[in-house]
């Protein structure tokens, strides 16, 4: 009962620091009414930290927040659906990779090429129905994006290992011993 407690609270704590890092650092994108943010490396670390299906609704939880608080209502179900399957994602690949695997960082990084081509492909796509051929104009901002959150989530990966609860999460989400 006790770790479920920790596990809560830090699921809670990472859809805070999402929702945040999506708004905190936010570098305009020409031309969409966009931006590129390191949100994303937070979206792939809650994969591989809380599993497929906590991932999924912590980063779709606190990715979609931050669209709600910045005004971009429209957003909000589609961004949750995207960042949620990114992390769904990045769970699996973490969860069938890291076992095996003494370094933890390719696992991550097929995270971050989910992020790469689920953000890019899900976000032309929406953007399409609502804007039509216009919609291209995002897929450059957003392959820019889900590279700077696969480098970040890997910049991040080795400062997280640190932290003893969250050592022990990662080690039982990967079937591992860290």
């Amino acid at each position: 009962m006790k770790f479920q407690t920790k596990k809560l609270v830090l699921s809670a704590l990472f859809m805070a620091l999402t929702c945040v890092a999506t708004m905190s650092i936010r570098i305009p994108t020409p031309g969409t009414g966009g931006y590129i943010h390191p949100g994303d490396a937070l979206v792939i670390l809650s994969g591989a930290l809380f599993g497929p299906v906590w991932g999924f609704l912590i980063a779709g939880i606190g990715s979609c927040l931050a669209d709600l608080l910045g005004g971009y209502l429209t957003y909000v179900p589609i961004t949750f659906l995207i960042k949620g399957l990114v992390a769904f994602f990045s769970a699996l690949a973490f969860q069938k990779l890291a076992a095996s695997s003494k370094k933890h960082y390719l696992p991550l990084a097929l995270g971050g090429i989910a992020d790469i081509v689920l953000v890019a492909g899900g976000y032309f796509l929406f953007e399409f129905f609502l804007y039509g051929q216009g919609a291209a104009a995002s897929i450059p901002a957003n392959l820019i994006q889900g590279i700077s959150g696969l480098l970040i989530s890997q910049l991040l990966y080795p400062v997280l290992c640190a932290v003893p609860d969250v050592k022990r999460m990662l080690a039982a989400n990967s079937g591992s011993n860290l």
